[in-house]
């Protein structure tokens, strides 16, 4: 324990995570898990009991259950969402039956349980020490770590004890700012903030049906009526989510009000005789990113970082991006076998996917939020047009490949294919388990090949992927196989995508983004050599004790 410049005694972790939502929750875990101390801060000193976001996709949901959170109990498929206009015609249907990552395409969830669910997995685990009711009120960094003030706090007020506040110092190597779109640790840096001007207000509802069993069809519909856009959706099992957009010449206080919430409803069929108002409130949907995730030992993810609105259903499945890529990496830099550098490629990597999935959003929002009648027949009369014809729906690939980070590139610096794209997750049977991939054979850097996932690696390298945890594997639709690198491909799901790239390996991070490919197992030395040398292995700086 280390003395500050305060006088007092400073508690030292390798990661301090300020905000314990799920974003701050994941990003600890996914640190933890890897030995290392983290620090979790939170003002709260209870978890919000209600809910805020309803959805998240296939790839969200692959990245909770490679933190140890059991997703069919704490969600269900979405299965579709469609697209009506005012006079009920179908503009648009997504089918949301498959599952790439091999969890459904979108799940509707209940925040509230999501969260417990992920804070029972942390308090589980011995290197995450929880913070709650104590705020972030200063921050110091310095080249070797970061010292933060906490003060004591009721959540919305400080906590003072006979007049006084109680006040810790804590000390990190790096702290992680999850503390949502009023971030204190992103206003001690100095990124400035991108802000597209999309801005709606909408009245949100989440309401508990009386009848479990109803039937709602469609189950998520979006209804692109100029008289009042509105939004009625899954909200987690049990539970129906209603969001009113408001008009021109409404306040905000007159929409807000409970009566107005159950005027709005009737329509639907719900009243209090068959439903209980859970939650009212009025959210300003908003479109805006920091425009650097990094400074120094600072760093940001979730909501702290970049704020959508809501209608791709990608705000919680981007800061879940934040934290799986943050991750892995910081570890890498901790231990000394990567360069600090590599942690430039966060704000890199996650730009291109966060810029894409706000553009996404708001094109969908502009689309949906279509006041005026004329306009909207002219979209309606598109939009049949384009489904008629077979034409994509409008943001219909809501998350693109990496285009530059830690990819493996060739002379100009683009990635060559499939570099940058999110890999496949299927069934196999590892050893004598049998189930999905990471479940099975667990989570890291993974070579995959059809042939000798050791052919032409010399004792340096292979000694250096056993230091990353890299996994050299050989997959294979033989039943019979059962080499100890022996991974049996039970529905050829990773077969099929070296077949479909003309690859005989496949290199993937340990955030299931691919890092790259070789054509024949006599390239895989080079390819783990490109991984090697783009890590750039430098002794960490120590973390004075």
């Amino acid at each position: 324990m280390r003395t500050s410049a305060r006088g007092l005694a400073a508690e030292t972790y390798d990661v301090l995570v300020v905000g314990a939502g799920p974003v701050g929750l994941a990003t600890a875990i996914q640190v933890a898990t890897r030995g290392r101390r983290v620090g979790v801060v939170e003002r709260w000193p209870q978890p919000y009991p209600l809910p805020r976001a309803v959805v998240f996709d296939h790839e969200a949901g692959r990245i909770m259950a490679s933190l140890g959170v059991d997703i069919a109990s704490v969600s269900e498929p979405a299965v579709e969402y469609e697209w009506r206009n005012g006079e009920g015609q179908r503009l648009l249907h997504y089918d949301f039956s498959d599952n790439y990552s091999g969890w459904p395409n979108v799940s509707a969830f209940n925040q509230p349980t999501l969260e417990a669910a992920l804070e029972e997995r942390a308090r589980s685990l011995p290197g995450i020490e929880m913070l709650r009711g104590w705020e972030a009120v200063d921050v110091e960094a310095g080249a070797t770590g970061v010292e933060v003030t906490v003060a004591e706090s009721l959540g919305d007020e400080p906590l003072l004890r006979d007049g006084v506040r109680a006040e810790r110092t804590l000390r990190a190597a790096y702290v992680v700012g999850c503390d949502g779109a009023r971030s204190f640790i992103r206003s001690c840096m100095r990124t400035e903030v991108t802000d597209l001007g999309f801005k709606y207000d909408w009245l949100v509802l989440d309401v508990i049906p009386h009848d479990r069993d109803r039937e709602w069809t469609p189950r998520n519909l979006q209804l692109c009526d100029p008289a009042r856009p509105t939004s009625a959706v899954v909200g987690g099992p049990g539970r129906r989510r209603w969001e009113f957009m408001r008009l021109p010449g409404e306040s905000i206080a007159e929409l807000n009000k409970i009566e107005t919430a159950w005027k709005l409803l009737e329509p639907w069929d719900v009243h209090p005789g068959n439903a209980a108002l859970e939650r009212h409130t009025v959210y300003t949907f908003q479109a805006r990113w920091a425009d650097s995730w990094r400074e120094g030992r600072l760093l940001l993810a979730g909501d702290a970082a970049h704020q959508m609105p809501p209608f791709a259903g990608q705000g919680l499945c981007s800061g879940l991006r934040d934290a799986i890529n943050l991750g892995w990496k910081l570890d890498l830099v901790l231990a000394g076998k990567a360069d600090e550098a590599l942690l430039d490629t966060y704000t890199t990597e996650r730009c291109q996917h966060l810029q894409h999935a706000i553009e996404t959003s708001v094109r969908l929002g502009r689309i949906i939020c279509e006041p005026d009648p004329a306009a909207a027949a002219e979209r309606d009369a598109r939009m049949i047009a384009d489904q008629e014809a077979g034409r994509a729906p409008v943001g219909d690939a809501f998350v693109q490949p990496f285009t530059g980070g830690l990819l493996d590139c060739d002379a100009t610096d683009a990635p060559v294919e499939p570099a940058g794209q999110l890999s496949r997750q299927g069934r196999v049977r590892f050893g004598d388990r049998t189930g999905l991939f990471d479940e099975t054979v667990g989570i890291g850097f993974t070579l995959l090949t059809t042939g000798d996932p050791r052919d032409g690696l010399d004792e340096d390298n292979l000694a250096w992927c056993d230091e990353v945890g890299l996994r050299l594997l050989r997959v294979t639709d033989d039943p019979a196989a059962n080499g100890p690198d022996d991974v049996v491909d039970l529905d050829r799901t990773y077969l099929a995508d070296l077949a479909r790239t003309g690859l005989e390996a496949m290199l993937v991070r340990p955030d299931f983004y691919v890092f790259g490919g070789a054509k024949s197992t006599a390239d895989i030395p080079r390819l783990v050599g490109e991984l090697r040398g783009r890590l750039t292995a430098v002794p960490a700086p120590e973390l004075t004790s």
